[in-house]
């Protein structure tokens, strides 16, 4: 008596199992694949939002840094423009007496028979203009001139008689004012 077994259901069983057993490590694996690649994704993202971040940070601290840059700039016209003031008050200043100076010497220079009818002044320069009673009193007047700490070399222009009166002379004549030494002024 021989007994029959039939295993093919058996092998068609075992079959089915092991390719469900390969499926489901299949998906297994691939499920564990996407959520690595998910993993690793997200840890990237992460990566570059905090370098977003990091940059945001430093474009916001350039802004920052352009506009404490402007500001020095803008305090530094400033202290341009107030050293040129303070200079300029500095020279007015010191100047100041200059034209004092200038009228005081030019009445004590002043010589009998002369007298001036116009005075004009461009910076240290003079144009004047009077009536002398003689060519003498006009060579008197150019040497005390000429003789003055204040003023430099006078250049007579012209002598004329004048039209009114034959006896008077009408002089033209400019010089130039010395400026005096600062380190002079300054001394106590």
């Amino acid at each position: 008596m021989s007994i029959e077994i039939n295993l093919l259901p058996w092998r068609e069983a075992h079959r089915q199992r092991r390719t469900r057993r390969f499926y489901m490590a299949l998906v297994g694996v691939v499920v564990l694949a996407l959520l690595c690649a998910l993993g690793v994704s997200r840890w990237y993202q992460a990566g570059i939002d905090a370098e977003r971040g990091r940059l945001a940070l430093i474009e916001r601290r350039m802004e920052a840094l352009e506009k404490d840059i402007d500001t020095v700039k803008d305090y530094r016209e400033l202290r341009g423009r107030m050293l040129e003031q303070i200079g300029l008050i500095r020279e007015l200043q010191f100047s100041r007496p200059q034209t004092v100076r200038i009228f005081d010497q030019l009445v004590a220079t002043l010589v009998d028979g002369v007298h001036y009818d116009r005075l004009v002044r461009e910076g240290d320069r003079l144009e004047l203009s009077g009536l002398a009673r003689s060519n003498r009193h006009v060579s008197e007047l150019l040497r005390q001139l000429d003789a003055s700490p204040v003023f430099g070399t006078p250049a007579l222009s012209d002598v004329q008689s004048d039209d009114g009166d034959a006896t008077l002379k009408r002089f033209n004549l400019s010089v130039e004012a010395r400026a005096p030494r600062r380190d002079a002024e300054e001394a106590p």
